[in-house]
C-alpha cells in the first residue's frame, strides 16, 4: 500500500494492539484476492534511525510471517509502536504479529 487513502481507509477498520505493534485490517470487499500490506511508524517511534529500523523489522516479520496468516482481499497496516519496535526481541516481535492476526481472524 502506498496512497494515504488507503492507509485512511485501513485506520478506520478493526485493528488489535499487542506490546511490539498494532495491526490494521481491513476487508476491501472487492473481488482481488491480493493481500496488501503497508508499514508506518510516527515521530514518537524516534528519529529516522529508529523510525527506519522499526520499518524495516516489521517489513521482515511481514515477510516470514503476514501470508501464512493473512486473508485474502484484506489490507493491512503494521504500526511501530514507541520504542518498543525497535527494541524488541526479533522472536517477541514474530510472535506478537501472529497473537494479533490470530486475534483479528476471531473478530
Amino acid at each position: 500500500m502506498k496512497t494515504r487513502k488507503d492507509f485512511v481507509a485501513a485506520s478506520k477498520a478493526k485493528y488489535q494492539t499487542a506490546a511490539g505493534l498494532t495491526v490494521q485490517m481491513r476487508d476491501r470487499r472487492d473481488d482481488d484476492p491480493t493481500v496488501r500490506v503497508g508499514f508506518t511508524c510516527s515521530k514518537k517511534v524516534g528519529n529516522a534511525v529508529a523510525r527506519n529500523r522499526a520499518k524495516r523489522r516489521l517489513r521482515e516479520i511481514a515477510r516470514l510471517d503476514l501470508l501464512t496468516h493473512a486473508k485474502p482481499g484484506h489490507d493491512y497496516v503494521l504500526i511501530g509502536k514507541r520504542e518498543v519496535t525497535a527494541q524488541r526481541p526479533f522472536d517477541d516481535l514474530r510472535r506478537d504479529l501472529e497473537q494479533a492476526l490470530t486475534k483479528l481472524g476471531r473478530k
